[in-house]
C-alpha cells in the first residue's frame, strides 16, 4: 500500500528523574514532620512512592503528540501527572490545583509482558504536552508507582512529531 507522503520526523523526549526536585520535596514533608507542622492549605505533600520528572523541550516549537514509549521491567502501575507549575529551586509546594487532568496510567500485569495504559486519557494528555511545547521550556511530572515499582524500573518517553 503507497504512502500518503513524507513521514514527519519524529522527536523521542525522555521523562528524567529530577533527584534534586525530588529531594527538595522530601526535605519538606521531613521539615514539617520534625517540627509537627502542618501542610499548607491545598498542597500537596509528596508520598514515599512519588518521584518528580522532567521533561526538557529542545526548544519551543510546534510538536504534534505521536505516542507514549513506557516501559515496565516488571509487573505493576505508574500514574503520571502533569504540574502547571513553572519550578525555581526556592519554589518546592506542589500545591493540587497545579496538578493537570487527566493522567495517564500505564500498567503490566503478573503474567504478560504487553503494556496496558488508560488509552483515552493518556492521547489527550499527550495532545496537551504537544500545545505546552510552544511556549514551555520545560515540564514536570509527578509519577506515582504502584504495586512494587520504583524508578529504576520505569522507562517513559514522549514521542512527537515534528511540524
Amino acid at each position: 500500500m503507497a504512502e500518503d507522503g513524507p513521514k514527519q520526523p519524529q522527536l523521542s523526549m525522555p521523562l528524567v528523574l529530577d533527584q534534586d526536585l525530588t529531594r527538595q520535596m522530601r526535605l519538606r514533608v521531613e521539615s514539617l514532620k520534625l517540627r509537627g507542622g502542618r501542610r499548607q492549605d491545598g498542597e500537596k505533600l509528596l508520598q514515599p512512592a512519588e518521584a518528580m520528572y522532567r521533561l526538557d523541550f529542545v526548544r519551543q516549537q510546534k510538536l504534534q503528540f505521536e505516542r507514549w514509549d513506557v516501559v515496565l521491567d516488571k509487573p505493576g502501575k505508574v500514574t503520571i501527572t502533569g504540574t502547571s507549575q513553572n519550578w525555581t529551586p526556592d519554589l518546592t509546594n506542589l500545591m493540587t490545583r497545579q496538578l493537570l487532568d487527566p493522567t495517564a496510567i500505564f500498567w503490566r500485569r503478573e503474567d504478560s509482558a504487553a503494556m496496558d495504559w488508560n488509552e483515552a486519557d493518556a492521547l489527550e494528555f499527550g495532545e496537551r504536552l504537544a500545545d505546552l511545547a510552544k511556549i514551555r521550556k520545560v515540564m514536570y511530572f509527578l509519577i506515582t508507582f504502584g504495586e512494587g515499582l520504583e524508578p529504576a524500573d520505569v522507562k517513559a518517553s514522549v514521542v512527537f512529531n515534528q511540524l
